[in-house]
């Protein structure tokens, strides 16, 4: 173990392979709070409060485990420029849409079961969301932050409504790297993931930047 420490990305959580993996490798393994962002007055996303230390309490106290890193709220203003430069990237934006039309996990992680399958808890049975979110034309769709926001406070239908779902999954998804991005530079961090969607996006944005910032991605099998 020859490396200080590394905050997990994009998620507050890992599997418990994956926290093994990290701390064979690294002195400290950090974690975020759930992201809940606050799009706008009356629009925002919702996570669940747990964290790894109520799992592992005995690494916590041990300092191995850290967490407390708050990533919810309004997004301030450098952090809107950030997501901003990932919506008007195509490279980024190909590698997203790329994501969400082939990488099953990685839509589990911006949107519920009905939205995938379509198959609702009475035995209803819809078109799904994800069925029509993975029509190319969303790939080269203009978004910003701004417009994003716009969309959250109208009452929507059809495809304004389908806009808005897949811009908010665009704005879910850069806001939890940008957040990443930060977190790390500030606290020294390198920084490692069990997704190689997220590991392939928070790639493109630090080459796309020049940062340097380790980059570590769980090997396969062990998540």
């Amino acid at each position: 173990m020859t490396r200080s420490g590394v905050i997990f990305y994009p998620f507050h959580l890992c599997h418990e392979r994956t926290l093994q993996w990290l701390l064979e490798r690294y002195q400290q393994v950090h974690f975020r709070d759930y992201m809940a962002i606050q799009v706008s007055l009356f629009c925002g996303t919702m996570a669940f409060p747990d964290r790894m230390g109520d799992s592992f309490p005995d690494l916590l106290a041990s300092k191995r485990l850290v967490q407390g890193y708050n990533v919810s709220g309004p997004l301030k203003p450098d952090t809107c420029i950030a997501v901003d430069r990932d919506l008007t990237d195509s490279t980024w934006r190909e590698l997203f849409h790329r994501a969400l039309v082939e990488n099953r996990r990685f839509q589990r992680g911006l949107f519920d079961g009905t939205d995938i399958t379509g198959r609702h808890k009475d035995g209803h049975v819809e078109q799904p969301l994800m069925v029509r979110l993975k029509d190319v034309s969303f790939e080269t769709t203009p978004f910003t932050v701004a417009g994003i926001r716009q969309l959250s406070r109208r009452r929507l239908i059809g495809r304004e409504a389908d806009l808005f779902d897949y811009g908010l999954a665009l704005l879910k998804t850069s806001a939890s790297l940008v957040y990443t991005i930060q977190l790390a530079t500030a606290e020294q961090l390198a920084v490692a993931t069990d997704s190689h969607a997220h590991f392939t996006l928070l790639t493109r944005i630090i080459e796309r930047m020049g940062f340097t910032i380790e980059n570590g991605l769980v090997e396969q099998g062990m998540s």
